[in-house]
């Protein structure tokens, strides 16, 4: 009897596996990243970072160190980790800027002005808190920061000059109703909206399942990276970093408020790694 019922539940695992599978080849990947792009070299020379101490932002900050475009890595954060603190002292381009209160960035205005990138991964499950709060660190947060930064880019005189904002907004956002992703797409829609008539362009990625830098993993996350990767429903964080960079680079290539699924997250990637000897994630 037990061996009957193992042997149904996993062929129904494997069932839903298959179909995840399909349904991800079949509705994943609508960019397709042009080949032989111009690239500005230069867009990515001062990047910041948020949500570094999360699965997702590890990654994206550790794409940012290894980028030799990459000149200068602001990692913004409230608490540091292991892996922050091991970047910081790896890299001399690496500095670290504890920050608390992610409304106001009074005296960041001299890094604000020379940044011209920013991953941002700040970000906690609707599970984990109220919707007021939810609302506060997926809605408000990234409105009070890119009001800063354009203020700062404008006292420096960059505010002309290529700019992006890279956003991880998630699967679903543009299905559900459910107020997460309201607050989702309204971020997408006021920072979109505040780059217009600048150097801005914002960018949302509405990602599936990110897996975190190899240094943090652990078997479950290498286990679901290879069952849903065949159906283009797995990205590595650091991936992901590299296709924000690849876009950022990219100047005349993606409009302002492009909305990039996980194919398309993972062609930019893609397209990122064809222009560099291989190298672990």
């Amino acid at each position: 009897m037990i061996i009957k019922l193992a042997a149904i539940m996993l062929t129904v695992l494997i069932a839903l596996v298959v179909g995840f599978n399909v349904w991800g080849v079949a509705t994943q990947g609508s960019l397709e990243p042009a080949l032989n792009a111009e690239r500005d070299t230069s867009a990515n020379r001062v990047v910041m970072v948020f949500g570094a101490s999360g699965s997702a932002g590890g990654g994206l900050l550790k794409a940012a160190v290894e980028d030799n475009e990459v000149e200068k890595v602001y990692v913004v954060t409230r608490s540091s980790t292991d892996y922050i603190a091991a970047a910081a002292e790896d890299s001399d381009k690496v500095s670290v800027i504890m920050h608390k209160d992610f409304t106001d960035y009074t005296g960041l205005e001299n890094e604000l002005g020379d940044v011209s990138t920013v991953l941002w991964a700040l970000g906690t499950s609707s599970l984990q808190v109220d919707e007021a709060t939810y609302t506060l660190i997926h809605v408000d947060f990234p409105a009070a920061f890119v009001k800063a930064w354009l203020s700062a880019r404008q006292a420096a005189g960059n505010i002309d000059s290529p700019m992006a904002y890279h956003f991880i907004a998630g699967m679903g956002t543009d299905s559900s109703d459910a107020p997460w992703a309201h607050d989702k797409r309204k971020t997408e829609r006021d920072v979109a909206a505040m780059a217009e008539g600048n150097g801005l362009r914002s960018f949302s990625y509405r990602s599936a399942y990110i897996r975190p830098i190899s240094e943090t993993t652990n078997v479950g996350h290498h286990i679901t990276e290879a069952l849903l990767r065949p159906g283009k429903l797995v990205t590595s964080s650091k991936e992901l970093g590299q296709a924000m960079l690849e876009i950022s680079a990219r100047t005349k290539e993606l409009a302002n408020g492009t909305l990039l699924d996980n194919g398309d997250s993972l062609a930019y990637s893609k397209a990122y790694l064809l222009r560099l000897p291989k190298r672990s994630d």
